[in-house]
């Protein structure tokens, strides 16, 4: 089922999307008080699903390469140095592209996977750098990070790639970065999935950063980490597709701010919770998701309010949209 559109919540007012959740059956969680999250669900905003959302659109936007000349990569030689050029490109992948560590990518560029092109056994670092778009590949066995956006590195926008396979974090968030939209992507046969915020001792440098929309991404069976987050505040967790996760689905801790919304969650037992390990809890809320033969989920304190706008899909409906349009090769780019 490919569609230009998402399906949209009929009524755009959390009150109208909860009693519409309600009339259906499906079972609130955690439902926030209005002064928990004033204004916490912004006007609506019809949004396609090749579309930026999120956090992403925040601070002047994220556009990648633009309308810079497009290079077309086969091998990691020439992707190494694509990626690593002062100047906006657009970077079309093609093939699979082996190779090892991870590849510095630079500001203002645009990653594209062109159908079915892949890159196995390496990851792509950005660090410190800003205004970068990663769209359409497929990524396995990578030896470190699969995509690693660290040091302050800004407007990042991870879509539509499909992870697989890999040793450590599939898109791990870290180090001051800020302003990132995580969308449409699915995790499969992987352990540590999402990680926002890398160490209990980095709040000097991450509070009041960390921010990240993750959106209508496929959990598909992957363990843990969906995101677990650090300090990042608000958080924005809405919408996405959470299947047989044997770890957790999504973790607030050491002070961070999740909004846990409009969510499916099949087959698992810890939803979403409060701190995880050593680290101590953040604060979670928790509203609109759909919960078939999971757990309840904990949830506590209050959320910053979301800035920008949205549209957040009806969760009864998010196992269709997701499976049929997340991941890498379903769409035309």
């Amino acid at each position: 089922m490919r569609r230009n559109m998402r399906q949209l919540v009929l009524g755009t007012s959390a009150g109208a999307t909860a009693l519409a959740l309600v009339t259906a059956g499906i079972t609130l969680t955690g439902a926030a008080s209005a002064a928990e999250n004033a204004a916490a669900a912004p006007p609506s905003t019809l949004a396609a699903i090749t579309d930026l959302v999120g956090w992403g659109t925040q601070n002047g936007g994220t556009t990648g390469g633009g309308s810079a000349a497009t290079t077309t990569v086969t091998s990691a030689s020439a992707l190494t140095t694509a990626l690593g050029s002062s100047s906006a490109a657009v970077i079309r992948v093609s093939g699979t592209i082996s190779c090892s560590g991870m590849l510095r990518v630079r500001s203002n560029k645009t990653i594209i996977g062109n159908a079915g092109a892949t890159i196995a056994g390496c990851g792509l670092n950005i660090n410190g750098d800003r205004n970068v778009i990663i769209r359409n590949i497929t990524f396995r066995n990578w030896n470190d990070d699969a995509i690693n956006v660290q040091t302050s590195a800004t407007n990042v926008w991870v879509d539509h790639n499909t992870f697989t396979a890999g040793y450590d974090g599939a898109v791990d968030i870290k180090r001051g970065s800020d302003f990132i939209t995580v969308s449409w992507n699915r995790v499969y046969s992987h352990d540590k999935s999402m990680l926002l915020g890398h160490s209990d001792d980095n709040a000097a440098q991450d509070t009041g950063h960390l921010r990240v929309t993750y959106h209508h991404n496929w959990f598909d069976a992957s363990t843990q980490r969906h995101p677990r987050v650090r300090f990042g505040n608000p958080v924005h967790v809405y919408n996405n597709y959470y299947r047989n996760n044997s770890g957790y689905g999504v973790a607030s801790t050491e002070g961070a701010g999740v909004l846990v919304e409009n969510n499916s969650f099949e087959g698992v037992s810890d939803p979403f919770h409060l701190g995880e390990g050593d680290s101590g809890p953040g604060t979670l809320v928790a509203r609109g998701n759909l919960l078939v033969g999971s757990g309840g989920g904990q949830t506590g304190g209050s959320v910053k309010a979301i800035p920008y706008g949205y549209t957040a899909d009806a969760a009864s409906s998010v196992k269709s949209i997701v499976t049929a349009n997340a991941g890498a090769g379903r769409i035309s780019l």
